[in-house]
């Protein structure tokens, strides 16, 4: 009776475990409007090159003059650099860079996107992601 149980236990503890493991990684679609695009100019504020996702802030001057930061979703490093984007580079991204951006905005209207392409000072761009889910 006790080897049952244990089990049984052991068999919903790693459902549990695997279920949390499947809901952790989200949909796009969930948070971002797939249908929109919202292109922003602005200076490079924060970026974070991790996996599974980096972010990079821009900091957008208004019409009022005021400021209002952008918090972009990345792809993984990985993929990123497979792009060559990355701290180094003729992609390099950094602090106080003048860059445009291309996104998918949040659906709720919060400064959060999901970034699809860059445009450096020197006016090259660099397509980051096609906004679809593998990207």
């Amino acid at each position: 009776m006790t080897q049952r149980t244990l089990g049984f236990v052991a068999l919903v503890g790693g459902w549990l475990m695997a279920s949390g493991v499947l809901q952790a990684h989200h949909s796009l679609a969930g948070v971002y409007d797939m249908k929109a695009e919202k292109e922003l100019s602005g200076t490079v504020d924060k970026v974070q090159f991790t996996n599974p996702h980096g972010s990079l802030s821009v900091i957008v001057k208004n019409q009022d003059g005021s400021t209002t930061e952008w918090v972009l979703t990345l792809g993984s490093a990985t993929a990123l650099a497979q792009r060559g984007v990355g701290k180094i580079g003729p992609n390099a991204l950094h602090t106080g860079d003048e860059i445009k951006v291309k996104c998918i905005p949040a659906k709720d209207g919060h400064p959060l996107g999901f970034l699809k392409s860059v445009t450096y000072a020197d006016g090259h761009t660099v397509v980051v992601s096609g906004g679809g889910p593998n990207d």
